[in-house]
C-alpha cells in the first residue's frame, strides 16, 4: 500500500518538476541580476501584482470575461464542427458537396481575418466569438470526420449482427469507435481556442486578460504583462486537464486508455 501511495504521489508531482525548476531559475536569474528587471520582473513582483489585482477585483473580472468568451466560442465552433464532421463522415454525398469548400476555408489563417472582423463587428463580443469559433471548428471537424471514417468495418458488421440499425448503430458502435479521434480534436481545439483569444483580446477588446496585458504595456507594467501570460498558461492547462478527465471517463472501455488508469 505504501509503495502504491508513493507511486501515485510521484506521478502527481513529476509533471510539475519542470515548471518548478523554471520558477526557481527565474528567481535566481532575476535576483542575481543576470536578467534585468525591465526584461523580466522577479516572481515576487508578479505575485504582488496578482494580489493587488485580486484585491481590486480586476483580475477575477478579466479572467471571468476571457473564460466566458473562450467557452462560448468553443461551444459554437465545436458544435458546428462536430455536426459537419459527423454529417460528412456518414454521408459520402455530403462530403462531395461540402468538404472541398471547408478545406479551402481551413487554409485561410483565421487570425488574418481580424481586420475584416473588426470592420464588420467592431471590437465587441461578436468579433471574439467569430474568431474563436473559427479556430475551434477545424480540429474538431477533421478529427470527427477522420474518426467516423476510421471505424473498423468489422465492428459495424458485428453491430448489425446484434440488431443495431440506423441511429442505434451510430450511437452504440460508430460514435464510440470515433470518440478517441474526436477527443484528440477537442484537445487540439482547446489550445487553439486560447491562442486565438489571446490575439483577439490584445487587438480588439476593452476587457479580458489580453486587454489587461495591453493596458499594462502602456504603463510599462512588466509584472502585469507576465502575470497575464501566466494566466493564459494556467487556463490552457486547466482546459487540457478537463479534456483528459473526459478521456478517462468516456474511454474507460478502450484498452489503450484503460491501461493508463
Amino acid at each position: 500500500m505504501n509503495n502504491r501511495n508513493g507511486k501515485r504521489l510521484l506521478q502527481a508531482a513529476l509533471p510539475w518538476a519542470v515548471p518548478v525548476l523554471v520558477l526557481l531559475l527565474w528567481q535566481v536569474f532575476t535576483t542575481t541580476g543576470l536578467l534585468a528587471g525591465n526584461i523580466l520582473p522577479r516572481p515576487v513582483e508578479v505575485g504582488r501584482a496578482a494580489a493587488d489585482l485580486l484585491k481590486s477585483g480586476e483580475l477575477l473580472d478579466n479572467v471571468a470575461i476571457s473564460t466566458r468568451r473562450a467557452v462560448l466560442g468553443f461551444l459554437v465552433g465545436g458544435t458546428v464542427g462536430f455536426l459537419l464532421g459527423l454529417f460528412n463522415g456518414v454521408w459520402a454525398r455530403a462530403e462531395l458537396l461540402l468538404n472541398t469548400t471547408i478545406q479551402m476555408v481551413r487554409n485561410i489563417p483565421h487570425l488574418a481575418l481580424i481586420p475584416i472582423a473588426i470592420l464588420w463587428f467592431g471590437i465587441g463580443e461578436e468579433t471574439k466569438l467569430v474568431l474563436v469559433s473559427l479556430g475551434v471548428f477545424f480540429p474538431i471537424y477533421l478529427n470527427t470526420f477522420h474518426g467516423i471514417r476510421s471505424v473498423d468495418p468489422k465492428l459495424v458488421e458485428m453491430g448489425k449482427v446484434y440488431g443495431y440499425r440506423g441511429a442505434s448503430l451510430y450511437g452504440h458502435v460508430i460514435l464510440p469507435g470515433a470518440l478517441p479521434a474526436i477527443l484528440v480534436g477537442v484537445r487540439q481545439s482547446l489550445g487553439i481556442m486560447w491562442l486565438t483569444l489571446i490575439v483577439a483580446e490584445t487587438v480588439a477588446a476593452d476587457s479580458g486578460v489580453g486587454y489587461m496585458a495591453m493596458n499594462a504595456r502602456e504603463y510599462m507594467r512588466m509584472d502585469i504583462i507576465v502575470l497575464s501570460i501566466l494566466l493564459y498558461a494556467v487556463l490552457g492547462k486547466l482546459s487540457d486537464s478537463l479534456a483528459k478527465l473526459l478521456e478517462a471517463s468516456w474511454l474507460r472501455w478502450h484498452p489503450n486508455f484503460a491501461a493508463k488508469r
